[in-house]
């Protein structure tokens, strides 16, 4: 494999992972950070929430009356740090807990009429943020390349249970 990085290309010989590996994963952290950071700072001005905000949002719009564990499967993050992310949505009015008819010990999670306006209103900045931030630097055929790639990764460590916290 091939690759070179922003900084240039790889350098081979190194100890350890292929060069071109390290550059790749260092290339995709980098990339999201980045990306997560600066649609975070637009959301955070024009609504006053950050990016892991807007994702539980968008997701239970998406997927009204899914319970935490769900929303922790998503995001592959522990089911204790997604409670109490949901704790601050109901907080702040955006979301409610309802009894789960089929199982005592968990709840069914639903957006508010406030939380579905938030999630619809902070939706067209974080697509018009994306926008901006992707279709600067990258044409079409790039963008739908780099899906592909991502999408493909990503199923294949969901499929696998890589990198799913154990709580």
């Amino acid at each position: 494999m091939e690759y070179t990085s922003a900084d240039g290309p790889a350098t081979a010989g190194s100890p350890g992972p292929s060069a071109d590996l390290v550059a790749l994963f260092a290339d995709l952290v980098r990339c999201e950070t980045r990306l997560y950071n600066a649609i975070g700072d637009r959301l955070r001005e024009r609504h006053g929430i950050v990016t892991s905000q807007y994702e539980s949002l968008r997701y239970l719009h998406e997927h009204p009356g899914c319970r935490v564990a769900d929303l922790a499967a998503e995001f592959a993050i522990g089911v204790g740090a997604t409670s109490k992310g949901v704790d601050r949505l109901e907080k702040q009015g955006w979301a409610a807990r309802q009894p789960n008819p089929d199982d005592r010990r968990s709840s069914l999670l639903v957006l508010t009429p406030a939380g579905e306006q938030l999630a619809a209103e902070a939706g067209r900045t974080f697509t018009e943020a994306l926008a901006e931030l992707l279709g600067t630097d990258l044409d079409a055929p790039a963008l739908d390349g780099l899906a592909r790639a991502l999408s493909t990764l990503r199923a294949a460590l969901e499929r696998d249970r890589t990198g799913t916290p154990a709580g």
